[in-house]
C-alpha cells in the first residue's frame, strides 16, 4: 500500500504544478448539422443498480503508472459509489456522486490533495453520468453526434449507427478539448474497456474489465 500512495502523491504533485496547453476545438468538425432526433441521451453503461462494475485500473501521469481496481455501484438513481483500492484490496479512496453532489467517504492522507480529488470528481461524474440533456446534433455517413452543454462547457456524445453504440464522449470549453472518455463495448450495456484521455494535461486512466 505505501509504494501505492507514494506513486499517488507523485501524481497529485504533477498536477498541481501543471500548466494547461490545449490544441483548438475540432470536435464536430468532418460533421454535419442534423435534425432532432432526441431531447435526451441516456448513456447506457453504469446504469444497473444491481451490478458491481468492477476495473483493473492503470493510471498514468507524466511517465508514472499507478494500478489498483476501480469500482463503481450506482446506489440510487442518481448517485454512484466509487471505490478505489490496491490490487492487495487497502482501500485508497471512496466517493459518491452524482450530477450535483460530492462526497468523500474517505481517503488516505496523501491523496487527500485538492486538485488531484477535482480532477478525478470530473472524470467520474463525466463517466458515470446517466443522462444528457442535447442542444445540437449532427451526422456523418457511419456516426451520429450529440451535443450537450454542462454549464459553461460541452459534452459532445458520439454514437454508432450501427449498433447505435455510445463509443466516445468529449468534455471541451468554446475552443478546447479538454477530456476524452472511449468505450469499447460489444452490445452498447457494459463497456469491457475504457479509456479517459486528458488534453490538457498528460494524465490518462485505463479501465479494464475484471473477470472473476
Amino acid at each position: 500500500m505505501l509504494k501505492s500512495t507514494i506513486l499517488f502523491l507523485r501524481i497529485s504533485c504533477l498536477l498541481i504544478l501543471v500548466l494547461s496547453s490545449c490544441a483548438t476545438n475540432t470536435v464536430v468538425k468532418d460533421f454535419t448539422p442534423a435534425t432532432f432526433e432526441i431531447t435526451t441521451f441516456v448513456a447506457p453503461y453504469f446504469s444497473n443498480p444491481e451490478i458491481d462494475y468492477v476495473y483493473k485500473a492503470n493510471i498514468t501521469v507524466y511517465g508514472n503508472e499507478l494500478t489498483g481496481i476501480f469500482i463503481a455501484k450506482k446506489i440510487n438513481d442518481t448517485t454512484h459509489r466509487v471505490v478505489f483500492t490496491t490490487e492487495f484490496g487497502n482501500k485508497l479512496l471512496d466517493f459518491e456522486i452524482s450530477e450535483t453532489d460530492f462526497k468523500v467517504n474517505s481517503i488516505v492522507e496523501e491523496l487527500d490533495k485538492k486538485i488531484l480529488v477535482n480532477t478525478l470528481k470530473t472524470d467520474f461524474r463525466l463517466l458515470l453520468r446517466n443522462q444528457f440533456l442535447i442542444n445540437e446534433q449532427f451526422e456523418n455517413a457511419t456516426d451520429k453526434v450529440y451535443k450537450s452543454k454542462d454549464g459553461n462547457r460541452f459534452n459532445t456524445l458520439f454514437v454508432s449507427k450501427a449498433g447505435e453504440k455510445l463509443y466516445k464522449i468529449v468534455h471541451s470549453s468554446k475552443t478546447k478539448e479538454k477530456i476524452n472518455i472511449n468505450f469499447v463495448s460489444e452490445n452498447n450495456i457494459f463497456a469491457e474497456k475504457i479509456v479517459i484521455q486528458h488534453q490538457n494535461i498528460k494524465l490518462r486512466i485505463e479501465l479494464n474489465y475484471f473477470k472473476q
